[in-house]
């Protein structure tokens, strides 16, 4: 069992800290008794719906586009989550270079910020997308993980890590809102392809896996969580016994692969497996210029995907994860 950094007086700032992250991180930040936790957003109605919950927060409207803003708004942090990010796919493909300027030279500007304020620690959120992406969502977060993890090469005072996520469940624009909206609106459930499989994280697993990431981090690494997996189409029949009236009568559509979408997620690629360091719960995978003496590599050509993980196949077992993940009507 890991011991968490204490975080009681510290000044915390969370980019895109309206979103489904965001949220749930900063109602459990407020535990550790910091001195200030700041929601930097470019959503002043998300800042707004997300103030009448949590008052006490000090709310900055301003984009990592804007290095001015940044550097303002970190002014006097000690602890940066960066999560702010264009992370839609569809989104993504159609206008590739508005991802280029958050998800790339947004976290340019967040690095810089956090360096010239002598943060402690930067902890950016990323996802299995940037592992051999097909999508500009991917490429866009890849290239965050370089700048990020590349910071610590230098004789910096800030630490640089990364976490990478697959599917959280519950998030924004996630598969599970989508089902719950379809299933109350009596619409059939829309499958992109049957046999795809998506981890199964709950929000809590991934604030837990920032947590960890802020205890161990040395500089330059990214950590993943381990986590069971399912098909899709397993998923839409556990959710439709779970939630609609209709039960197994629900009607499944199967409406095909969206343009940039992969059929498994994969969290630890054939090269990344050969420097990483696992425990219990956790993968570390370790920068190629600081690699530790001793790693726990795997077989040559082994990764860690959706396909190779736990598989939940049974109704109940899913269902477990659906009540462990809580409601999300919040984050929709």
């Amino acid at each position: 069992m890991w011991k968490m950094k204490n975080l009681s007086g510290s000044v915390i700032l969370i980019t895109g800290g309206t979103g489904s992250f965001g949220n749930r991180v900063a109602r459990y930040l407020l535990k550790q008794k910091p001195a200030q936790i700041r929601i930097y957003s470019r959503d002043e109605k998300k800042q707004w719906e997300m103030q009448r919950i949590f008052p006490q927060f000090r709310y900055i409207v301003g984009d990592v586009r804007d290095p001015n803003r940044l550097a303002e708004a970190i002014n006097g942090v000690d602890y940066v989550f960066h999560a702010a990010a264009l992370k839609q796919v569809p989104a993504c493909e159609n206008y590739p270079y508005e991802a280029a300027k958050t998800n790339i030279i947004g976290s340019q500007n967040v690095c810089e910020a956090a360096k010239y304020n002598r943060v402690k620690c930067l902890v950016a959120l990323s996802t299995d997308k940037a592992v051999k992406p097909v999508n500009a969502m991917g490429i866009s977060k890849a290239m965050l993980e370089k700048i990020v993890c590349s910071q610590n090469q230098f004789d910096h005072q800030t630490t640089f890590c990364c976490v990478r996520y697959g599917n959280v469940m519950g998030s924004r624009g996630s598969v599970i809102p989508l089902f719950r909206d379809q299933i109350r609106q009596g619409a059939p459930l829309t499958l992109t392809v049957p046999e795809m499989t998506r981890f199964l994280m709950t929000l809590d697993q991934s604030v837990d896996l920032v947590l960890h990431a802020m205890t161990h981090a040395r500089g330059g690494e990214i950590f993943v969580r381990k986590a069971p997996a399912c098909t899709v189409q397993a998923l839409a029949e556990a959710m439709r016994l779970k939630y609609s009236p209709r039960g197994a009568r629900h009607p499944i559509k199967v409406v095909g692969i969206r343009p940039g979408e992969k059929l498994h997620e994969v969290l630890v690629n054939e090269y990344e497996m050969q420097r990483m360091t696992e425990q219990p719960s956790y993968y570390a995978i370790h920068p190629e210029y600081r690699v530790p003496q001793k790693l726990t590599p795997k077989p040559l050509g082994q990764e860690y995907t959706s396909a190779n993980t736990q598989r939940l196949e049974r109704t109940e077992e899913i269902q477990a994860m659906l009540d462990a993940m809580g409601e999300t009507e919040f984050y929709l």
